[in-house]
C-alpha cells in the first residue's frame, strides 16, 4: 500500500472477496487491518440465478473472511444484507429477527441469511444494515446502473411480458438509493451504538402490486401487465418468446409479486431520527420517468421494438 494516503483522499485497493485473505499477501492483510477502525462489507453476487456454490464462495465465505479481516485488526464491522432475508414471509417482519422457519425464494436470499447468521456469531463488533428493493433517487429517481427487478420492469412496460402471476395483496418495498446510502453513512458513524444491531433501511410504505400496475397503465405508450393468480399460471402456456423471457428474467423475480412483508424500521428510526422520503405513486412516476429521459424505457414517440426470437435481428432485452 504504500504511505498512508493525505485525509480527505480514498486509496483504493484490489482484493479478491473469494480467495484466502482477499488474496493479499501476509503483509498487506495485517496493514489494511491495522491500519482501519470499520469495515463496511457491501460485496456480494445479487444476481437470482447464480449456482450455490458461487453464492457460497463470495456471499457466505467472504463473509467469513471479511469477518477474519475485522477479527484481525480489532475493528467494528457495517454488514450489508438485505431486508428478504425474511425470504416467504408475510406480515411484520422486525429487524431483530432472522431465523423464524422461513422458506426462501431463491439462493440470494438464503446465503444473505447464512452471511448473516456469521455476522451474529462472531466476536467482532457488527452492525447489520437490510436494504430492501433498492431504486433510483427520491427526488429525481436516477440511479447509476438498471440490474435486478429493473430488467423485469422494461420487459413488462414493453409488452414482452404480458402476464405475472401476483397474489391481491401483495406489495413491492421499493426504497430509493439516497436512504440506503445515507443510512448506511449514519450507521457507520454511530457504530459505537449500532453494533450488535440490525437494522432495516426499507419504505416504511410497501406499494401494493395493484398500485404499481396502474402507475404503469397511466402511460399510453407501456403495456400494463396482466396480474393473474398464481394458482391459475401456467408458464407453459404462455406464447413462445414470453415463456422463454419469463424463465430468464422475470421469473427470477415473480415471487416478489407474491408476498406481503412489512418490514418494521424502529431501531433504525430510533437511532437515526428519521425514516424514508415517501414511496407512494408520485415516487414511482419519478422512477419512470427518469428511465424515459435516459432511455432505458420509451418514450410515447418511439415506437416499441418488435417481439422476435434471439438471433433474428430483433432487440431481445
Amino acid at each position: 500500500m504504500g504511505r498512508a494516503p493525505p485525509p480527505g483522499t480514498v486509496a483504493l485497493l484490489p482484493g479478491n472477496i473469494g480467495k484466502d485473505r482477499l488474496g493479499w499477501d501476509d503483509r498487506l492483510w495485517n496493514q489494511v487491518a491495522s491500519g482501519h477502525d470499520l469495515v463496511i462489507h457491501c460485496a456480494a453476487i445479487t444476481q437470482f440465478d447464480a449456482d450455490e456454490a458461487s453464492y457460497g464462495k463470495v456471499n457466505v465465505e467472504g463473509t467469513a473472511r471479511i469477518l477474519a479481516l475485522a477479527e484481525t485488526g480489532g475493528t467494528e464491522l457495517l454488514h450489508v444484507s438485505t431486508a428478504y432475508v425474511c425470504g416467504t414471509r408475510r406480515g411484520t417482519v422486525r429487524e431483530a429477527e432472522l431465523d423464524c422457519g422461513q422458506s426462501f425464494a431463491n439462493g440470494y436470499e438464503a446465503s444473505k441469511a447464512a452471511a448473516e447468521r456469521l455476522v451474529r456469531k462472531s466476536p467482532v463488533p457488527a452492525a447489520i444494515a437490510r436494504p430492501s428493493i433498492v431504486v433510483g433517487h427520491s427526488a429525481t429517481g436516477a440511479i447509476r446502473s438498471f440490474d435486478t427487478l429493473y430488467s423485469a420492469f422494461r420487459l413488462i412496460t414493453e409488452g414482452r411480458i404480458r402476464c405475472m402471476p401476483a397474489t391481491a395483496d401483495a406489495t413491492l418495498d421499493f426504497v430509493p438509493i439516497d436512504h440506503v446510502a445515507a443510512g448506511i453513512a449514519a450507521l457507520a458513524e454511530a457504530i459505537g451504538r449500532a453494533a450488535g444491531k440490525t437494522f432495516h433501511l426499507v419504505s416504511g410504505a410497501p406499494v401494493p402490486v395493484g398500485e404499481f400496475r396502474n402507475v404503469i397503465a397511466a402511460y399510453p405508450q407501456f403495456t400494463a401487465p396482466k396480474l393473474v393468480n398464481p394458482a391459475d399460471f401456467d408458464a407453459r402456456a404462455l406464447p413462445p418468446l414470453e415463456r422463454r423471457l419469463h424463465a430468464r428474467i422475470a421469473g427470477l423475480y415473480a415471487s416478489y409479486f407474491q408476498r406481503s412483508p412489512e418490514f418494521d424500521d424502529s431501531a433504525f428510526r430510533a437511532l437515526v431520527g428519521s425514516g424514508c422520503p415517501p414511496t407512494g405513486a408520485a415516487f414511482l412516476r419519478k422512477l419512470i420517468d427518469y428511465c424515459i429521459s435516459v432511455g432505458f424505457l420509451g418514450s410515447a414517440r418511439q415506437p416499441r421494438p418488435p417481439l422476435v426470437e434471439p438471433g433474428q435481428g430483433g432487440i431481445l432485452a
